[in-house]
């Protein structure tokens, strides 16, 4: 017959998570993280969407999503939602006004997403009828950067502009 032993009950032991410098990251974690930044991205931009589905849209797990940014979303009425904002770190790289690309670091989505409109109206002024696309820019400083809006500049260094990618890994190249 067997006693019946009291059992204690087992607590969960807290991991102590490290922290990791960006720059330190191994290239395959900077992907992930850089596809979960994605993640919260397309759910800013589309509310409807749960974090599965938005995730499974950039091909990263729920659960690199929580890992890297679970201070970015909350829970609300049984569902995940992000943030209106947040200040993860992300570096952009930008054309200057040489014509050369240059990292900017920056500290908020706010400025990311304004780097990236900035980019889009490249483009734009780039194509046919788009002379107007930078107008809204002149003077503007964004992330400590102050954005190129001469139209000869950018003229000039179109050719460079073709093979642009916004965002780049840490090793330079192309993503």
């Amino acid at each position: 017959m067997k006693k019946n032993r009291q059992r204690t009950p087992r607590t969960r032991q807290a991991t102590k998570q490290l922290s990791i410098p960006l720059s330190k990251l191994p290239k395959r974690s900077y992907a992930a993280r850089d596809r979960a930044l994605h993640v919260l991205a397309i759910m800013r931009a589309n509310p409807a969407l749960s974090l599965g589905q938005a995730a499974k849209r950039e091909g990263v797990k729920p659960h690199t999503v929580r890992k890297y940014f679970g201070s970015a979303l909350r829970k609300v009425d049984g569902r995940i939602q992000v943030r209106k904002s947040d200040r993860f770190a992300r570096v952009f790289h930008l054309p200057n006004a040489e014509g050369r690309m240059v990292p900017v670091n920056t500290r908020s989505s706010k400025d990311r997403t304004a780097l990236g409109q900035y980019l889009s109206d490249i483009g734009r002024f780039l194509r046919p009828g788009g002379a107007d696309a930078l107008v809204r820019w002149r003077g503007k400083i964004v992330a400590g950067v102050e954005l190129v809006t001469d139209e000869r500049t950018i003229l000039q260094m179109e050719p460079l502009l073709e093979d642009f990618s916004l965002y780049r890994a840490f090793n330079g190249a192309t993503a």
